[in-house]
């Protein structure tokens, strides 16, 4: 999320907590148990990319410092010991190939897009205008990604609010999503859908049935550590979720007499020992790409230690 977006979210945080429930019970009658975790074993569906073997450590390009060239970017991501980077949508080509031809040049990958349209113009919208342009994004972000050479776009699928119900966000959000599979598959970039404070998929149980409902290999979850943080537990998600979880974001989240930080990574409410130990019980060998305040290069060095110590259990 940007910084925009995470201030979005706060203002979401007290009626998150208080709705967190509601409907959840009636999933598992209605749509059955979420937690089945074989192959989907779609007819003429190509598997997606396997990931890599370890786990790498990602950053965000918005992170980096913003008045630096795409070339300096990188290569200080490269530096300060991060593997890969998480780019925005773009949809100039010019900055694309720039972006490209950067990230070569300083010999780090760019493994994944963070869509940009999905917040202004939600899929969930029951406006047709609003949820096309939601589209033509999403479109923008995959061609990016296979530009790029990234696996997976990382998509907030809706927003439940006073012009559109719980129900209506499910329904309409799978409707367009399915629209979009047909691309994803052959461009072969996953579409990463994340849970955020849009009072939408609020429990593992649920985003399990959301992703189940698919049948699709190509439509998977991006897992966000902080964003649980005030109503549940990283730790029973990643568990809940299981294989489904193709990319992670991670920052840190904090209670303080009745408020509420966002915070660097250790300084928060994440039991971090639970968190590296659920990935590891899954077998989770995707990337893990920091969400935080952008800063200078002994920052970046600072918050490449914190992944390594926390996430990764090195040092």
């Amino acid at each position: 999320m940007t910084q925009n977006s995470r201030r979005d979210f706060l203002k979401y945080a007290a009626t998150t907590a208080c709705t967190l429930g509601a409907g959840v019970t009636g999933l598992a009658a209605r749509w059955g148990s979420p937690f089945a975790q074989g192959e989907f074993g779609i007819d003429g569906a190509s598997p997606p990319p396997k990931a890599s073997a370890a786990i790498q450590k990602g950053v965000l390009l918005d992170m980096l410092p913003a008045k630096s060239s795409f070339a300096e970017r990188f290569k200080l991501a490269k530096d300060t010991g991060f593997d890969v980077v998480q780019a925005p949508t773009t949809p100039d080509e010019h900055t694309a190939e720039e972006i490209k031809k950067a990230a070569e040049l300083a010999g780090i990958r760019i493994d994944s897009v963070m869509n940009m349209a999905h917040w202004e113009f939600p899929l969930s919208s029951g406006d047709p205008a609003v949820v096309e342009k939601s589209l033509a994004g999403m479109r923008t972000s995959l061609h990016n990604a296979k530009l790029w050479g990234s696996d997976a776009v990382l998509l907030v699928p809706g927003v439940v609010n006073a012009h559109t119900s719980y129900r209506e966000a499910w329904v309409r959000s799978q409707k367009q999503i399915h629209k979009l599979i047909p691309l994803a598959e052959q461009l072969k970039v996953v579409i990463a859908i994340e849970e955020v404070w849009n009072k939408f998929l609020l429990s593992p149980i649920e985003m399990a049935t959301y992703f189940d409902e698919f049948h699709s290999p190509w439509v998977k979850a991006w897992f966000d550590v902080g964003n649980v943080l005030l109503y549940g537990y990283p730790q029973d998600w990643i568990r809940t979720l299981g294989t489904r979880i193709v990319k992670v974001h991670l920052k840190d989240f904090k209670r303080m007499e009745g408020k509420y930080a966002w915070v660097n990574l250790g300084d928060g409410d994440t039991d971090w020992a639970e968190v590296r130990k659920a990935f590891a019980e899954i077998g989770f060998t995707g990337s893990v790409t920091v969400e935080l305040d952008g800063g200078d290069e002994a920052y970046l060095r600072d918050v490449s230690r914190r992944v390594d110590r926390l996430v990764l259990g090195r040092g």
